[in-house]
C-alpha cells in the first residue's frame, strides 16, 4: 500500500479539518472512521477513536506514530491463541509444575522451623 512521494501523505480531510483549530487537551476523544489517514505532525497530543469494525478503540497520538496510519493502532481481529490440543497439554504440565512448585515452597519454612 505505497504511495508515491510525489503525492505526499494521506491525511483526510474531515479529520484535519477536525484538529486544525483545537488545542489536543480540550478537544476529548475525536471519532473516525478514516482507518487509511496517516498520522501528521499536527495530530501529535490528540486522542482519536479509530473504528475497527465493531467499536472506537482510543489512540493517543505520539510523536513515535508519525507517517504510519491509524489503522495500523485499532486491531481489527481479536487474537485468542495458537494451537489447540498440544497447546492446552503444555500449559497444563505448566500448570502442575507451578502448584508443585508453590507446595515445595510452603513445605520448605515448615521444614527450616523444626
Amino acid at each position: 500500500m505505497s504511495r508515491s512521494l510525489a503525492k505526499g501523505p494521506f491525511v483526510d480531510a474531515k479529520l484535519l479539518k477536525k484538529v486544525m483549530n483545537k488545542k489536543p487537551a480540550s478537544a476529548g476523544v475525536i471519532n473516525t472512521w478514516a482507518r487509511r489517514s496517516q498520522v501528521s505532525p499536527e495530530m501529535v497530543g490528540f486522542t482519536f477513536g479509530v473504528h475497527n469494525g465493531k467499536s472506537h478503540v482510543e489512540v493517543l497520538v505520539s510523536e513515535e506514530m508519525v507517517g504510519h496510519r491509524l489503522g495500523e493502532f485499532s486491531p481489527t481481529k481479536k487474537f485468542l491463541r495458537h494451537g489447540g490440543k498440544m497447546q492446552k497439554e503444555m500449559e497444563a504440565k505448566k500448570q502442575e509444575a507451578e502448584i508443585a512448585s508453590a507446595k515445595a515452597a510452603k513445605e520448605a519454612p515448615a521444614a527450616a522451623k523444626k
